[in-house]
């Protein structure tokens, strides 16, 4: 079982983080999840087992952080939901790891990427012209793309928003990279209204988490 963390964050969603590392083969996840008929219907059309072994570890953790069994299911614009609870969820997923950050009180984003993927295109494709005057010039920058880019993710996810212009509708304040710590963003809407939010982040095993609930 490679269950990395369960963790309750200090913040005022009384969030819960879960980070699973898959570790496991496809059978071995198999064997140690309960997934309802439909999921396992559902998982058996996929062709990648990369990506079923993802869709695997993600029941494996919603097993580790319910006591009781739930079953997942999406909406339309394809944010997650449990069916049987009130609890608010998003879930993110890497070759490597599966992430989700629940609350029963407010709504949550989350994403995750691995830092052996070159993030230079997110400078053109996803920031303003503010966020690339603080760019670094140094080893840094592909981790700071990287964050950018999995804060504005996740701040679509709580919103269940994917038609959003990243680089006009969402501004990340500037920040510099560490192990972990904290972001502020401003979100646009199309009428021109503004919501701030705080994010959180944390760099492990080559990976960038980023997580974020309103209030």
């Amino acid at each position: 079982m490679a269950l990395l963390l369960t963790k309750d964050l200090d913040d005022p969603a009384r969030s819960r983080l879960g980070v699973w590392h898959i570790t496991e083969t496809e059978e071995e996840l198999k064997e140690i999840t309960s997934v309802p008929t439909d999921e396992l219907e559902e998982i058996s059309y996929i062709k990648s087992e990369s990506l079923r072994k993802q869709k695997y570890a993600v029941r494996a953790l919603l097993d580790a952080m319910f006591e009781d069994k739930v079953y997942l299911s999406h909406h339309d614009n394809g944010k997650p939901y449990i069916e049987n609870c009130v609890t608010n969820i998003s879930i993110t997923h890497t070759e490597k790891y599966v992430a989700m950050i629940l609350s029963d009180n407010y709504e949550v984003g989350i994403d995750i990427e691995s830092l052996a993927r070159d993030f230079s295109a997110v400078e053109k494709k996803a920031l303003s012209e503010d966020e690339i005057d603080d760019l670094d010039e140094d080893s840094s920058r592909n981790e700071q793309l990287a964050i950018y880019w999995c804060a504005k993710e996740a701040i679509c996810k709580m919103l269940g928003q994917y038609h959003v212009n990243f680089a006009e509708q969402i501004e990340v304040d500037r920040f510099r990279p560490r192990n972990d710590g904290e972001l502020e963003a401003t979100f646009i809407d199309k009428d021109g209204y503004e919501e701030d939010y705080e994010l959180s982040y944390m760099t492990f095993d080559n990976h960038v988490l980023v997580w974020v609930t309103s209030e």
